[in-house]
C-alpha cells in the first residue's frame, strides 16, 4: 500500500506531500486523492510534492497531479514536483508538463 505524508504549514497556506512509494500509478492513485481531499484546506496557495522516492508514474499519477493543479485554482499558485528522479522527470519533460509543473531540486 502505497504511503503519503501530507503536512499543511502553521498558515494552512502551503501543502508538502511526502510520496514514500517508488511507484505513483494507478494502484495508488485512489487514496493519493482520497487523502489530499481529507488534507486540503481552502487556504493552501501552494503544494510542493516530494518526488525523492518516485522512479515510475503513469497517465494515472500525471492526472492526479493536474487534479492537484486544478485544485489550486489559480495560475499564478504554483505546483512545485521537489527532487524527481531522472525517469519521472523525463516523463513530465515528453508531456511538456514542465510548463504546468515547477521541477527543484533541494
Amino acid at each position: 500500500m502505497p504511503q503519503y505524508h501530507f503536512q499543511l504549514n502553521d498558515g494552512r497556506d502551503e501543502l508538502m506531500i511526502v510520496i514514500e512509494d517508488p511507484k505513483f500509478d494507478v494502484s495508488g492513485v485512489r487514496e493519493f486523492k482520497v487523502l489530499l481531499a481529507q488534507h486540503w484546506d481552502k487556504r493552501i496557495e501552494t503544494v510542493a510534492l516530494d518526488f525523492s522516492n518516485v522512479r515510475f508514474i503513469d497517465s494515472s499519477g500525471i492526472g492526479a497531479l493536474l487534479g492537484v493543479r486544478k485544485r489550486l485554482n489559480n495560475d499564478l499558485n504554483p505546483l512545485v514536483i521537489v527532487n524527481a528522479q531522472p525517469a519521472v522527470v523525463s516523463i513530465i519533460k515528453l508531456l511538456h508538463l514542465q510548463r504546468v509543473f515547477t521541477l527543484r531540486n533541494t
